[in-house]
């Protein structure tokens, strides 16, 4: 669980639109690395804001329609990246993961509290086959992640260089990847056991 980039993942395209999807959720964080190594975090936070308008604007042409996680990072983007460049402090974009995963967190949960269906197995319903405490399980360890990632950035922003919390959110993308093919494959075995139970 697209960024925003990292929380994308969760959600699943089209078979036929996979392949290119977990790339072009990144690209924007990726360009805003190269950007940064080359000119700095204001140059990199309006080229951050310009890709992640790209990236709305070419799932909606593609797909008619754009992701709601999708939504809730770019507007975060524009918002504090906006700010950032029009108040030159780059803190403010700097928070913006932390909000982001903040965000994602608090919607995971009551996720667990709304409706019969928490937001992950809405969003894997489809593809995997489990009991509603395996569902639940997955979803508190989603929430749980993003807020371990909300504390870490910030100690990232307050406690050390400007290069090494740049170096940080590039890292993240790996992170979160790691963790979703962790959780794929602790579904796919309870899915399976469930399944032979039965």
């Amino acid at each position: 669980m697209r960024t925003p980039a990292a929380f994308a993942i969760i959600p699943t395209p089209p078979p036929d639109k996979a392949p290119m999807q977990p790339l072009l959720d990144f690209l924007p964080v990726l360009a805003f690395f190269v950007a940064y190594s080359l000119k700095g975090i204001y140059v990199a936070t309006a080229v951050l804001i310009a890709g992640t308008v790209l990236q709305v604007l070419v799932q909606w042409f593609k797909h008619r329609r754009v992701q709601p996680m999708t939504l809730i990072s770019a507007g975060l983007v524009l918002l504090l990246g906006g700010l950032t460049l029009w108040l030159h402090n780059d803190l403010l974009i700097m928070w913006k993961p932390t909000v982001l995963y903040v965000l994602f967190a608090a919607i995971l949960i009551a996720s667990q509290f709304m409706g019969k269906a928490t937001l992950v197995e809405r969003l894997l319903g489809k593809q995997l086959t489990a009991d509603a405490a395996t569902w639940r399980i997955a979803n508190v360890t989603w929430a749980a992640f993003f807020l371990v990632l909300a504390l870490v950035n910030l100690y990232f922003v307050y406690e050390t260089s400007r290069d090494t919390w740049v170096k940080w959110k590039l890292a993240t993308l790996g992170i979160v990847f790691g963790f979703a093919i962790l959780q794929a494959l602790w579904l796919s075995r309870r899915a399976q056991a469930i399944s032979g139970e039965g």
